[in-house]
């Protein structure tokens, strides 16, 4: 640097200095953020001492740059001018988003291991983190196998305040980490900011904050279904009894907690904890957690750790959120995570509802039936319920205080889904005097129900299933049913189904990627929990189980997880997006009937929902190609992005319908790319020797997103490379599923491989029909090496006499009208 530069950076120091005396401390309120540096200052106090001595350092980013901190707020914009200062981010609060489910998934026959399992090793040596609100390690998930601690392992069990903690050769690691949620609460508390559904101002227990324990079940829940060891007899409430088992049961696990009862998760903890994971040396990470909304890559902290830690190796799996069925809700979008919605599988827990002359609808539930069976009590609708200066939108959605006991006792209680929680309507129902509940949906949840361990008889039931029992509430006044709450069953059908509440695309950052990526079971799933914890969460609720059953795209997500464990078990060299590529391709959007898949309405599902389709872990065993996403794929990417205005949104304020957001010109090729490194050497968009970047749609991604093929007569050519790693030589041959109003040509429409060999190809969009193609449409293509002999089930597992071509699929979305 010459003397010019010195002294100009003297004088903006100067400058900040004397702004920050200007600053009107009592007015102040302290923020946690993190700070990046173009290059990590060598003593960073006293540069934040040039501006302010209040602040705190929470955490120690070097490894990327990067500092967090908590400072007044007034202080954030000087920071911004400090010198050599990139970039500071506010934090942010984040949400946390089994027995059967290995068997649907094909993993498991009648109980026993299939053969794809075992070729995996079941996930032996590898290492599966997970971020989330820890975990519990007397559960028998995360019992001591015998097995000892896989090489290349490099973390501690830091028990905190907690004597009792104890790690062991399958929970081979835990740290927790709290400054962040601490800083958040801390200053929500000032200003009285948070509270609603997250109770984001009530301080966790000095225990919860101060140990990797989980306290409150959902940590433990999604690291076991992960990678738990092989449980038998667990179930709840003697629903859904078998041998619980995570993807990967002989992986090992270590909890990363870095969220919180009733306070979420702080997004510098989270990175936090990324960093520390990749750091001792975890091959997975899951993170069933995200933001309410989509940010730009750069100002989203998970975003950055997760880029930090793809390019180490390391897998990171994401929820794709709980949003839906609204479009553009999806978060996680960035291209290098994994992101997973969710979906239903072939097994539910019937409860029936039978009223009126012998008609009978159809729910679910882990309640109780209403005793003794069989006998009738009246029934009445939350609406006719209502208490005084109550209003019927109130009663009938159950919402506290909303019912008059004098119209509820002895009665089953009728109720709409919405608002508050679906056990907490029944409660609501119990203190009023109620003996039972049907739970109903409204129209926006359609058919996708769920069964909770409800504190009173209860039965959730679809939109569609309970028209006929309104119906029928509106023609008498001497209503009258009871309710039946059975065990699990199997071999449901249509299976999968979207979950209503799995959040949609597209993806409003950047729509040329597809997102979700794809999707799992998620609905009604059954794995370890919190002894310190009730099943409903609820303080009220002074029951204690082992196991529990959940839904969410916190659950789906771990799913992926373990099997991105298997894969990195059976081949150990492929880099996070040769696994995700496996999984993606051979992903199936057939459901156990025949059909596609389904919505939570009825209607057949869209990649918006699925993204590339349904896991299949069988098939991704042996995927035959895979896209390989390389370091110079994503620092092309990056560099491609343009500067565009932000998503607007449509009058109900719910779909995004702008163009995407871009990174700030010249502050990716500062931030983000220098998170790269191959051979010593950063990347950065000014020293490529290949020209223009292209577009972000030509990203090497096993999904193809064309959201702006113009008019009519408009044309659009992407391309793309895949890789043999189907052990031996290799012709295949490519087939086409077109969008509507969209042609779509392959060029070459035949490849053909060596083993281990890379091979391009292009695929050119061209509008035959703008109309139809105006919102967007969905197609395919897909790449096989069938030679007759192909013998496999709709799911593309093999077929009795054990051939199996390979089938490589990739999911099109198209649309002519851009913005």
């Amino acid at each position: 640097m010459g003397n010019g530069a010195t002294a100009g950076s003297v004088f903006l120091v100067a400058l900040v200095v004397l702004l920050a005396l200007q600053m009107t401390p009592a007015s102040a309120n302290k923020k946690p953020c993190v700070v990046f540096f173009q290059d990590f200052p060598a003593n960073p106090s006293a540069l934040l001492a040039t501006i302010t001595n209040d602040f705190r350092i929470l955490y120690d980013f070097s490894v990327i740059r990067g500092l967090a901190l908590q400072v007044d707020d007034g202080v954030l914009t000087l920071l911004e001018k400090l010198p050599g200062v990139l970039k500071v981010i506010p934090g942010r609060l984040l949400q946390l988003r089994t027995t059967h489910s290995w068997e649907f998934l094909g993993l498991a026959e009648n109980g026993k291991e299939a053969g794809a399992w075992s070729s995996a090793s079941f996930g032996e040596g590898t290492i599966i983190g997970n971020i989330d609100t820890g975990v519990w390690p007397q559960s028998p998930s995360f019992q001591d196998d015998g097995f000892g601690v896989p090489s290349g392992w490099r973390g501690i069990c830091d028990k905190g305040c907690d004597p009792t903690f104890q790690c062991n050769n399958k929970l081979i690691g835990a740290r927790f980490f709290s400054e962040g949620i601490q800083a958040e609460l801390w200053l929500s508390s000032l200003v009285g900011d948070g509270g609603g559904d997250q109770g984001n101002n009530k301080m966790p227990s000095k225990e919860d904050l101060s140990s990797p324990r989980d306290y409150q079940g959902h940590g433990a829940h999604t690291l076991s279904t992960a990678g738990g060891s092989r449980a038998r007899g667990a179930g709840v409430f003697g629903h859904g009894e078998g041998t619980a088992s995570g993807g990967a049961p002989r992986a090992r696990v270590a909890a990363y907690k870095a969220c919180y009862e009733a306070a979420g998760c702080s997004d510098l903890d989270v990175l936090a904890a990324v960093l520390a994971a990749v750091a001792d040396g975890v091959h997975v990470l899951s993170l069933s957690l995200g933001p309410e909304l989509a940010a730009d890559y750069l100002s989203d902290l998970i975003a950055i750790g997760a880029f930090y830690a793809v390019q180490r190796g390391v897998a990171v799996v994401c929820a794709a959120g709980n949003s839906g069925p609204r479009p553009g809700t999806v978060t996680n979008v960035a291209p290098w995570m994994f992101t997973v919605g969710a979906s239903t599988m072939d097994r539910d827990f019937p409860a029936y509802v039978t009223f009126g002359d012998n008609l009978t609808i159809q729910g679910q539930s882990l309640g109780a039936s209403t005793l003794p069976l069989g006998q009738a009590y009246p029934m009445i609708s939350g609406e006719n319920a209502n208490a005084a200066n109550q209003p019927t939108s109130n009663s009938s959605l159950c919402l506290a205080g909303s019912l008059d006991p004098a119209k509820v006792a002895g009665k089953i209680v009728v109720c709409v889904r919405g608002v508050n929680g679906r056990v907490e309507k029944g409660l609501v129902v119990k203190q009023a005097g109620g003996v039972g509940m049907v739970l109903c949906n409204d129209a926006a949840s359609g058919d996708s129900v769920l069964a909770d361990p409800h504190l009173v008889a209860a039965a959730h039931c679809s939109y569609s299933q309970c028209a006929k029992l309104f119906d029928y509430l509106h023609s008498t006044n001497n209503s009258s049913g009871y309710i039946n709450a059975t065990d699990a069953s199997f071999g449901v059908k249509p299976a999968p189904a979207m979950a209503d509440f799995s959040s949609r695309g597209p993806n409003v950052i950047t729509p040329q990627i597809l997102k979700p990526d794809i999707t799992a079971p998620g609905v009604s799933v059954i794995a370890a929990y919190s002894g310190a914890v009730s099943p409903t969460e609820l303080p009220f609720d002074d029951r204690r189980v082992a196991y529990n059953i959940m839904s969410g795209t916190s659950m789906a997500c771990p799913h992926v997880s373990g099997v991105v464990a298997l894969l990195r078990a059976k081949y150990p060299s492929w880099s996070p997006a040769m696994i995700k590529s496996a999984i993606m391709t051979t992903a199936t959007t057939v459901a156990n009937d025949g059909n596609p898949i389904q919505d939570e309405t009825g209607a057949e599902a869209t990649a918006f929902s699925y993204g590339s389709g349904h896991v299949n872990p069988v098939a991704a065993m042996d995927p035959g190609l895979v896209y390989d996403t390389t370091l110079a794929d994503y620092a092309n990417f990056l560099c491609s992005l343009k500067p565009t205005q932000n998503p607007v949104q449509d009058v109900q304020g719910n779909l995004p319908v702008g163009l995407p957001i871009s990174l700030p010109a010249n502050l990716s090729d500062l931030l983000l790319l220098p998170l790269f490194n191959a051979a010593g050497e950063p990347c950065a968009c000014s020293r490529s020797s290949k020209g223009p970047y292209g577009r972000p749609e030509d990203m090497n991604y096993p999904s193809i997103a064309v959201p702006c093929l113009s008019g009519s007569g408009g044309s659009a050519t992407v391309r793309r490379r895949l890789k043999n790693v189907g052990g031996g030589p290799g012709k295949y041959r490519v087939a086409v599923a077109e969008p509507a109003g969209v042609k779509v040509t392959v060029v070459p429409g035949e490849l053909e491989f060596g083993f281990g060999e890379e091979e391009e190809f292009a695929v050119t969009l061209d509008v035959v029909d703008a109309a139809a193609a105006g919102e967007y449409v969905f197609g395919s293509i897909v790449w096989s090496d069938a030679n007759g002999s192909d013998d496999v089930d709709a799911y593309g597992r093999p077929g009795a006499n054990g051939a199996h071509a390979h089938r490589v699929r990739s999911p099109i979305v198209v649309k002519t009208k851009c913005g």
